[in-house]
């Protein structure tokens, strides 16, 4: 078997986003592995994903999402004390009002993260695989 290659994707579109969002569906996603770091602008997600953008691939990795630019977050379903409770993201929309970007993260049983930015700047980078 040749060398895994982890990957680096940047989004700075609604049109990048989706190919963010693609390769992320069904991803599993603890709620303490959800970071907003206020001061920085940063917000992160540690998720566990399949490798989708390789065909017929069953081959799970370690990513980490992160978003730029962020002035707001707010979470709508998720109860923040629930620690190691597994979310299951279905997809990252983008939505554009007045000059502001709202990112939607929408979960499975319809919990949802809304981030507002002016500028998208989302980055999905492989950490390593995971060996079941």
């Amino acid at each position: 078997m040749g060398k895994a290659y982890l990957k680096k994707i940047i989004a700075r579109s609604a049109e990048d986003l989706k190919v963010i969002s693609a390769c992320c569906s069904e991803g599993k996603v603890k709620i303490n592995d959800i970071k907003y770091l206020k001061k920085n602008k940063i917000f992160l997600i540690y998720i566990n994903r399949i490798a989708k953008e390789i065909e017929n691939s069953s081959n799970k990795l370690n990513s980490i999402i992160r978003f730029e630019y962020i002035q707001a977050s707010k979470s709508k379903n998720i109860d923040q004390k629930k620690q190691n409770q597994d979310l299951e993201l279905i997809s990252i929309d983008i939505f554009k009002k007045n000059n502001i970007f709202e990112i939607t993260l929408l979960f499975m049983n319809n919990k949802i993260i809304t981030l507002t930015a002016e500028i998208i700047e989302v980055t999905l980078e492989d950490q390593n695989n995971i060996n079941d």
